[in-house]
């Protein structure tokens, strides 16, 4: 199953294996099954430490559990965890076999302070970059607390089970049974809906904090930057982010970055969280920014009710994908609408799908789905395709693809659980057409994360951050970068180069700005 590359990574961490491991496997004749069974015989032949069996238990098949040696396993994949979910098994063993996580200490406390009974199933796709993080976290929390326990289930091969749930989007994350949430999630998000007073306790420990020199609001490739280039002029540098790693994280493929031939939006992300803490950087993750307070002092209120204050601050919150605005959009949103082609699209096997959007998002994700589903039908508002002609002409080479130009979305209809359609009207002919269908994926492009600044400073008609060339905003020590700004071309590279440029533009103001009094800092 792993080629001797994999084989011999893997080999080597299996080595810092702290205590013995058994995998205990449940399978039956089928080829699934008897791929798994070679799997892991594969890993016991690497680690004295590793041991497997197979078990009539009335679990899933195949699947598999991972538990230290004398005690009930808390951790179980059901499917084969290759491809994203590699990574997932290979830190599964690592933590079940005693080696620590690398999770702040607080983290870690907080985690094995949870009480209750807390089971959770994970669906999950091979193809879905955001699949990991959610999966990784909870099997880490199943790890580290006897009473949390957790199986991962692949959705593709427990079809029948996505049908019952009506699971239309991935990852989806069920708690005792019930619903617990969708789409990435870390562990700190995840213990915030556990432990209901990790908020309060967080906000008062955020106000504690100093006065910063450099507050960056925004944890994407321009944050990040910006963070990095800050701490690196010996200041006082604090990065407050929903997510690190911003758009990144929903990103596939990455190969235009210079000096990075290619590499996957989530590997790229930890890789920049992982390059700023290499400074003094205080990271504030899991955190939205709700106001913002002009002043000598800068203030930033989250959504927790805690106010940061900085001498200057940098925008970086960077965008989101742009809505449809049609009726049944947001209704059926993860039950049949998604946003996401190469997470979502292997729950839509065999079915048929719409795609919103003819620029190259919208084409790429056409020419993606057509190899899983049964047909797509791709919608575009202007008069010809806006992608690239390699593109289009792969697009028209395919036999389940159907293109309709000049199509104005109207409305995607459901029966109250999930969609069954989508209506159109034919701008040419003002004709008004129904297709019946599955899936509606939407690729129209971003919308700035700007809402929570209207009224405050100068946005462009966009909604965009209107900078000068230091990224200075209409603000006086408030900058901005990356993607939520005026500045064209909506690239990563571009972004970075934005966070370094802001950064030394706040610090160029810091230097000629007198220190504020202590009772102005207050």
């Amino acid at each position: 199953m792993l080629d001797s590359g994999l084989e011999t990574q893997l080999k080597a961490y299996l080595a810092m294996l702290r205590r013995p491991i058994e995998l205990v496997a449940s399978v039956d004749a089928t080829p699934k099954s008897q791929d798994l069974l070679a799997l892991l015989k594969q890993i016991e032949s690497l680690s004295p430490q590793v041991s497997v069996s197979e078990r009539d238990d009335a679990e899933r098949s195949p699947s598999f559990s991972i538990g230290a040696a004398g005690e009930p396993a808390r951790v179980r994949f059901a499917g084969i965890p290759l491809g994203h979910e590699f990574t997932s098994l290979v830190l599964a063993l690592l933590h079940v076999g005693g080696h620590p996580p690398k999770l702040e200490p607080e983290l870690i406390a907080q985690i094995q302070a949870i009480e209750g009974e807390h089971h959770f199933e994970t669906y999950m796709s091979l193809t879905c970059q955001n699949c990991p993080e959610v999966v990784q976290a909870l099997n880490t929390m199943a790890a580290l607390n006897p009473r949390i326990s957790h199986v991962t289930i692949d959705g593709a091969l427990f079809q029948d089970e996505v049908a019952q749930r009506q699971i239309m989007a991935v990852p989806s994350v069920f708690r005792n049974g019930q619903l617990f949430g969708q789409g990435r999630m870390g562990v700190a998000e995840i213990l915030a809906k556990l432990d209901v007073g990790a908020a309060q306790r967080s906000a008062a420990a955020l106000n504690d904090k100093p006065v910063y020199d450099v507050l960056v609001v925004g944890g994407g490739p321009a944050g990040a930057a910006a963070a990095l280039y800050a701490a690196r002029k010996g200041i006082r540098t604090g990065v407050v982010a929903e997510r690190f790693g911003g758009q990144t994280l929903d990103t596939l493929g990455i190969e235009n970055f210079v000096s990075v031939i290619e590499t996957e939006g989530p590997k790229f992300a930890n890789a920049l969280e992982q390059h700023v803490r290499q400074y003094e950087v205080d990271v504030m993750n899991a955190q939205r920014a709700d106001k913002l307070i002009p002043g000598e002092v800068v203030q930033v209120q989250l959504a927790s009710g805690a106010v940061l204050k900085s001498r200057s601050v940098i925008l970086s919150t960077g965008a989101r994908w742009r809505e449809v605005n049609v009726p049944g959009e947001r209704e059926y949103r993860n039950r049949g609408v998604a946003y996401c082609p190469h997470c979502d699209g292997p729950l839509f096997k065999g079915k048929r799908v719409a795609v919103i959007g003819g620029g190259n998002s919208g084409v790429e994700a056409a020419i993606d789905l057509a190899g899983i589903v049964s047909q797509v039908v791709l919608l575009e508002f202007a008069d010809q395709l806006r992608a690239d002609a390699v593109l289009v002409n792969k697009l028209k080479s395919l036999p389940n693809v159907s293109v309709h130009t000049g199509a104005l979305t109207t409305e995607i209809t459901g029966d109250g659980q999930k969609v069954n359609g989508l209506h159109y009207t034919d701008r040419a002919s003002a004709t008004a057409h129904q297709v019946p269908l599955e899936g509606v994926f939407v690729q129209i492009g971003l919308v700035p994360n700007t809402e929570w600044l209207k009224g405050t400073l100068e946005l462009s008609r966009h909604g965009e951050i209107i900078v000068d060339a230091k990224g200075q905003t209409s603000l006086p020590g408030v900058f901005a970068a990356g993607d939520v700004t005026t500045v064209p071309f909506k690239q990563i590279i571009i972004a970075a180069g934005d966070g370094a440029k802001a950064a030394l533009g706040a610090f160029d103001h810091l230097i000629r700005t007198p220190v504020p009094s202590a009772a102005t800092a207050a």
